[in-house]
C-alpha cells in the first residue's frame, strides 16, 4: 500500500525532524512496518458505538502525541535543547484512565503519563497539550504552569499537581488528597474547598515504586483508614513495566503485593490487549473509587520502550528478544489495530492521522524552542517563598467572635487564667486559631483524646470535635501526607510531629513534596502548612537518646522554609498567629519548633518567681504581640555585652544575664525568635550596640545555627568581639552524659567574662 506520506517523511523543521533518522528513532521506527500490516486488512471484524468510536480516536491521539514527544525529547537532548528524556512510550495506556476520570478530579502522575496529560487536557476542552510539554521540555518561561522551572506534568486548569522527581514520594500527598475528599462531606464550619465533594483523588506509581517504603505507608494507611470506616476515594494505579529502571520486576509480584491486600480493592487490565477492554476495567476502578469511597488498585500490565531514558543503554542489561518482545506489545500499535478492527479508521487514515500529529508536535516544539527562558535568579525563584509581612500582620491580628469564643473557652477565657507555661499558651493559641479559621484542622499521633504526646493538645479535641483534631496512624510520613493533601484542597493543617527525629524520618515529604510544590508549578499550587514539632535536648536526663535532639541543619537548608522557635510564654501565641497568617497569605510552610524542656517551666532566676510564666494577651491586644517573620526580640538594654540565644538557650543565657549583672556587667539578651530565616538585621544592630557578641547556639557547632550568625555579622561589616558557644559534634546521650556535650550555664558565663576583658 502507498501512502501520502511514510513515517520517515520529515516536516520542514529543524531540530524537530521527528522522521529523519536520530535519538528516539527506536520509539518508532517500527510504525511503518505497522501501517503497512494494517494498511493491508480488507475486512472489519466489528462495529462499534459512536462514543466507543470517540474514545478510541481521542485514546489515539494522545499516545500518538506522547510517542513523538518522546521523539523529540530525545533530539532536543541531543542538540542542546534540551534535558528531560524519561520517554512515556510503551505507558500510553494510561491515557484510558484521564478518560474514565473527570478533569478536576486531582491527579499526581507517574513520570510516564505524558499520555494521560494529553487526554485529560484534551477532554477538558484546552487545546494546548501539546504545546504545554513542548514548552516544559524546552525551559520556556511562559509554560502554563511551570514557568520554565521543571519539565513536569502540571496543569492548574485540569487538577493535575507536580510531584518531585523522588521515588513514591506523592503517594502520602494522594493519600491526603483522599482523605479530604472522603471527610468533606462530613466536615461542617464554613469550609471553602477546591474540588468537587464526589471527586477521586488519583495518583499512578510504577512497578518499582512499589518497593519503597514510601509506597508501602501510604498504601498500608489508606487500608488502615478502609478497615476503619473512613472515606477514602483513593484511585492508585500502578504501571507495571516488570522492569525498575535495570532491575527485573519479579512476575506477579505486583498482584501478589495488591490483590488480597484487605480494604483495597483490585483490578487490573493490560494495555498491550484491547484498548476497549483496558477502558471498561479502568472505568469500573474509577466508579468504585467515586461512589464507595474506598481505596482502588488498577494495575496496568505495560511495557518500556526505548529503555529508561535518553541516556540508557538497555542493550547493557537486557536480551535483545525481550528487548523486542516489548516493542511487540507496543499499546499505541493496540490502539491503531483496535481503531481498523472496528471500523473506526482505515489503515490510511491512521497513517494520516499518525503523521498529521507528527507534525503538530514538530511545529509545537519548534515554537516553544523560540519562546523566552527564566532571565534572572530572581524570575527562577519568585514563586518559592513570596512574603507580604502586612497582610501578615493583619491576619494574626483577626479575633473570633466573641460568643465562638465564650462557647469554646467558657467563663474563664485564658487571659484571665493568669500567668500560662509555655505549653499552655500554644494550647491556648491553637484553639483560638481554630476559632478564627474555621478551615484549621489539627492532625497528629495521639493529638486527639490523649492530648498530644506532651499535653498541649490536651482539651482540644472535645472543644473543636473529631473532625479538626485528628488522630493519624503511627507514620510520620502519612502525618505529613494528610496534611500536605488537606492543604492543596484548601484546609489549613497544623501537624504535630512527636519529636525532631521522627521529622528527619519524614524529611522527604518536607523537603521534597511540601517545600517544591509552589515552585514547581510556578505558584499556581500552594501547601500552606504549620508543623509543630517538640524537640531541642534539656529533659532532665532523657536527652537525645528518646528524640530531644539539638540538631535540625537539615530543616534550614530547605529553601523557604520558616522556622519559628518559642522560648518564652509571652512569644508563643504571636509568633504561632504569625505562622498560621503567613500560611494564609503566602502559602507559607513553616516548622514550629517547642523546646520540650520550657514546656511547664514556671521559675527563671529562683524557685518559686514565676518568671517563665506569662499572661495570655487579650485579643484586642494580639496586634501589639505579633511577631514579624526574621525579627528578633531584645530583652534588655545593657551596653556591655549581646547575648543571642533562642530556646532553651535564651533561659540559661537570661540567669547568666542575671549572674554577670551583679558582677557589674550589663548585658542585652537577643531572642532570635526565627531560626529561618534569622533576624541578622537585629542581631546586628544589637551586637553594634554593645561591640561585644557572644552567640549561645545549643546545635552543634558544625552545621549549627552559630555558623549562618557568624557569616551574616561577618558580611554586615561587624567589627567587634565575637564568640561563640555551641554543642559539641556529637549524638546527644541519655542521662547527665549529655551534660558533656551540650551547652551548659557555666560555660556561657565563663565565655561572657572572658570576652568582656579589656
Amino acid at each position: 500500500m502507498k501512502h501520502p506520506r511514510s513515517v520517515e517523511d520529515a516536516p520542514l523543521v529543524t531540530v524537530t525532524d521527528l522522521g529523519e533518522p536520530g535519538p528516539g528513532a527506536d520509539l518508532v521506527d517500527h510504525l511503518g512496518a505497522v501501517l503497512e500490516r494494517l494498511g493491508a486488512a480488507t475486512s472489519v471484524e466489528a462495529e462499534v458505538s459512536e462514543a466507543i468510536r470517540g474514545d478510541l480516536l481521542d485514546l489515539f491521539d494522545a499516545q500518538a502525541a506522547s510517542r513523538w514527544l518522546d521523539v523529540a525529547a530525545r533530539r532536543m537532548q541531543a542538540t542542546g535543547d534540551g534535558r528531560h528524556t524519561i520517554a512515556s512510550a510503551g505507558h500510553e495506556g494510561n491515557a484510558a484512565v484521564a478518560l474514565c476520570l473527570r478533569s478536576n478530579d486531582p491527579a499526581l502522575l507517574h513520570h510516564r503519563s505524558r499520555a494521560f496529560y494529553l487526554a485529560r487536557t484534551a477532554l477538558a476542552g484546552l487545546d494546548d497539550g501539546i504545546l504545554d510539554i513542548a514548552l516544559g521540555l524546552a525551559g520556556a518561561a511562559d509554560q502554563s504552569a511551570t514557568g520554565g522551572r521543571s519539565p513536569g506534568l502540571t496543569h492548574p486548569d485540569v487538577a493535575i499537581l507536580p510531584q518531585s522527581p523522588t521515588v513514591a514520594g506523592h503517594l502520602p500527598r494522594a493519600l491526603g488528597l483522599a482523605w479530604t475528599l472522603g471527610r468533606q462531606q462530613r466536615a461542617r464550619g464554613g469550609e471553602r474547598l477546591k474540588w468537587p465533594d464526589d471527586a477521586v483523588a488519583v495518583a499512578s506509581f510504577g512497578d518499582g515504586s512499589a518497593n519503597h517504603s514510601t509506597a508501602a505507608g501510604a498504601v498500608n494507611s489508606a487500608c488502615w483508614a478502609a478497615r476503619q470506616g473512613v472515606p477514602m476515594p483513593l484511585l492508585l494505579i500502578c504501571e507495571d513495566n516488570g522492569l525498575s529502571a535495570s532491575m527485573p520486576t519479579p512476575p506477579g509480584w505486583i498482584r501478589s503485593l495488591y490483590e488480597a491486600r484487605e480494604g483495597l480493592r483490585y483490578l487490573s487490565a493490560d494495555t498491550a490487549g484491547d484498548p476497549l477492554a483496558v477502558l471498561e476495567t479502568t472505568h469500573q476502578a474509577v466508579e468504585i473509587a467515586r461512589t464507595h469511597r474506598r481505596p482502588v488498585l488498577l494495575h496496568l500490565s505495560c511495557v518500556r520502550i526505548g529503555g529508561h531514558s535518553g541516556s540508557d543503554h538497555e542493550e547493557t542489561y537486557r536480551r535483545a528478544d525481550r528487548i523486542a518482545a516489548d516493542l511487540a506489545k507496543d499499546p499505541l500499535v493496540a490502539t491503531m489495530e483496535a481503531m481498523v478492527r472496528t471500523g473506526v479508521l482505515g489503515g490510511q487514515e491512521v497513517a494520516e492521522r499518525l503523521l498529521d500529529i507528527r507534525d503538530r508536535v514538530a511545529s509545537a516544539v519548534e515554537e516553544a524552542l523560540h519562546r523566552p527562558k527564566l532571565a534572572t535568579s530572581a524570575d527562577v525563584m519568585a514563586p518559592m517563598a513570596p512574603r507580604r509581612p502586612a497582610a501578615v500582620a493583619i491576619l494574626a491580628a483577626r479575633v473570633p467572635p466573641p460568643s465562638r469564643r465564650a462557647e469554646a473557652f467558657g467563663e474563664l477565657p485564658p487571659e484571665l487564667e493568669g500567668p500560662l507555661t509555655l505549653s499552655e499558651s500554644i494550647n491556648r493559641a491553637l484553639l483560638d486559631a481554630a476559632l478564627v479559621s474555621p478551615n484549621l484542622v489539627l492532625l497528629g499521633r495521639d493529638i486527639g483524646r490523649l492530648g498530644g504526646a506532651y499535653g498541649v493538645t490536651r482539651g482540644l479535641h472535645k472543644r473543636l470535635g473529631p473532625t479538626r483534631v485528628v488522630d493519624t496512624v503511627l507514620d510520620e510520613q502519612t502525618t505529613l501526607g494528610l496534611s500536605l493533601g488537606a492543604a492543596v484542597s484548601g484546609l489549613l493543617p497544623v501537624a504535630e510531629i512527636q519529636n525532631l527525629t521522627d521529622l528527619y524520618a519524614a524529611g522527604g515529604q518536607l523537603r521534597n513534596e511540601a517545600a517544591t510544590l509552589s515552585f514547581l508549578s510556578g505558584g499556581a499550587y500552594r501547601n500552606p502548612l504549620v508543623i509543630r514539632v517538640p524537640g531541642l535536648p534539656y529533659q532532665d536526663g532523657i536527652g537525645g537518646a528518646a528524640g530531644g535532639d539539638n540538631a535540625f541543619a537539615m530543616l534550614r537548608d530547605i529553601p523557604g522554609l520558616v522556622i519559628a522557635c518559642p522560648a518564652h510564654p509571652s512569644e508563643a501565641p504571636g509568633l504561632l498567629r504569625t505562622c498560621l497568617a503567613a500560611a494564609e497569605a503566602d502559602g507559607t510552610i513553616s516548622v514550629f519548633l517547642e523546646p520540650i524542656a520550657l514546656y511547664d517551666q514556671r521559675d527563671m532566676l529562683k524557685l518559686g518567681d514565676d518568671a517563665w510564666r506569662a499572661p495570655y494577651p487579650a485579643p484586642p491586644l494580639w496586634g501589639s504581640f505579633h511577631a514579624p517573620i526574621g525579627r528578633a526580640s531584645v530583652w534588655g538594654a545593657g551596653s556591655d555585652l549581646t547575648i543571642v540565644s533562642y530556646g532553651n538557650g535564651l533561659r540559661m543565657s537570661m540567669r547568666v544575664a542575671a549572674e554577670l549583672e551583679r558582677d557589674g556587667i550589663d548585658c542585652r539578651v537577643v531572642d532570635l525568635r526565627w531560626l529561618a530565616p534569622l533576624p541578622l538585621e537585629d542581631v546586628f544592630r544589637a551586637a553594634n550596640a554593645t561591640g561585644r557578641l557572644l552567640i549561645v547556639d545549643e546545635t552543634r557547632r558544625t552545621g549549627g545555627v552559630s555558623e549562618g550568625l557568624v557569616t551574616g555579622m561577618l558580611e554586615a561589616g561587624f567589627d567587634g568581639k565575637l564568640v561563640r558557644v555551641t554543642a559539641r559534634d556529637s549524638v546527644v546521650p541519655a542521662g547527665s552524659a549529655a551534660d558533656l556535650v551540650l551547652v551548659t550555664e557555666k560555660q556561657i558565663a565563663a565565655t561572657a567574662r572572658a570576652l568582656c576583658k579589656d
